[in-house]
């Protein structure tokens, strides 16, 4: 089969990626522009946020698999061929990446760590007062693949874990799987002020759709026991900044950890570059690895190959 990589890549990566996807599918052509086969000849586009139209005219195109996780850039091209499968990524080794940044985040958040390295920078010797896990409870926001890392991580460590999902009821991408063991599920909007009520860490996980932008704004923060924490590891746009930086200000929010931003690079005049209490990561709570996300993508292929059922498929309504 002729395959089709292209993407917001710079050049080292790119040819990162073509020689581990070559590598687990030698049986494959792998081409990195259009032009190299005939249009109609390319059977599979391998994607990494492929600027809009990239993949229009390609009527031998029998499956879209993306290398990452979040699928809404690649969504909201209006060119994307509409009968095409969307695979997205579901990577082991992404997930695990995922619950240990959400571990070291519910950690330092739990213990104060982020309140003791501002004392050190202050020159403040403090001791403050040690919680055990049991007694900080976490919600996610969101209980896909990551999620239910994260919350299984979570659970190991002794904290109290819930998890809040949109829908009601089964159906779309991942709500019919079963939750991890002693993870406390919560479906629907009228049962999250509830369990955001519970929290005293908040981590957002959700996929980003029409229904999910903006949610976590001023009226959800306030839902959360005062002083609570935030840690966005989705997308930036599910987070309303000027609402957040104004729960920081009033003590709401206690400490946020973002990993992800509306715009990024974030803009180097934002007000979370010099917060005191927000801690700032530049995209990299989990990143795709070359070497498992290109095995995950050669199954995919060969399913594609022989006719089987592909895997992680995107249901285009719902967005992920």
């Amino acid at each position: 089969m002729n395959l089709l990589l292209i993407g917001a890549f710079d050049e080292a990566e790119r040819d990162e990626w073509a020689t581990a996807l070559r590598a687990a599918m030698p049986g494959h052509r792998l081409c990195l522009a259009r032009g190299e086969v005939d249009d109609a000849e390319i059977h599979a586009a391998i994607v990494a946020n492929p600027p809009p139209g990239s993949l229009d005219e390609l009527p031998g195109l029998r499956l879209i698999q993306s290398l990452w996780a979040g699928v809404d850039r690649l969504l909201a091209d209006a060119t994307l061929p509409p009968g095409v499968p969307i695979a997205r990524m579901v990577d082991p080794a992404m997930n695990e990446a995922m619950a240990e940044t959400a571990l070291w985040a519910t950690l330092a958040l739990h213990r104060g760590f982020f309140g003791y390295a501002r004392q050190q920078h202050a020159g403040e010797w403090r001791q403050q007062p040690q919680r055990r896990a049991d007694e900080v409870p976490v919600l996610v926001l969101g209980l896909g693949q990551m999620g239910r890392a994260v919350a299984r991580r979570l659970v190991q460590q002794g904290y109290p874990v819930s998890a809040w999902r949109r829908a009601v009821g089964d159906g779309g991408a991942d709500l019919g799987a079963e939750a991890p063991a002693g993870v406390t599920v919560h479906r629907g909007a009228a049962a999250l002020p509830g369990a955001l009520a519970q929290a005293q860490v908040l981590i957002n996980l959700l996929p980003l759709t029409p229904d999910t932008r903006g949610l976590i704004d001023a009226t959800l923060l306030a839902q959360l026991p005062r002083g609570a924490g935030l840690v966005n590891l989705a997308r930036g746009a599910h987070l309303i900044d000027a609402d957040l930086l104004a729960a920081l200000a009033s003590g709401q929010i206690g400490q946020a950890v973002l990993d992800v931003f509306a715009h990024e690079p974030l803009a180097a005049d934002h007000p979370y570059w010099q917060h005191p209490r927000v801690v700032l990561l530049p995209h990299v709570a989990a990143l795709t690895d070359a070497r498992s996300a290109s095995a995950v993508v050669a199954r995919n292929v060969e399913a594609l190959a022989r006719g089987l059922p592909l895997a992680n498929l995107v249901a285009r309504d719902a967005g992920y």
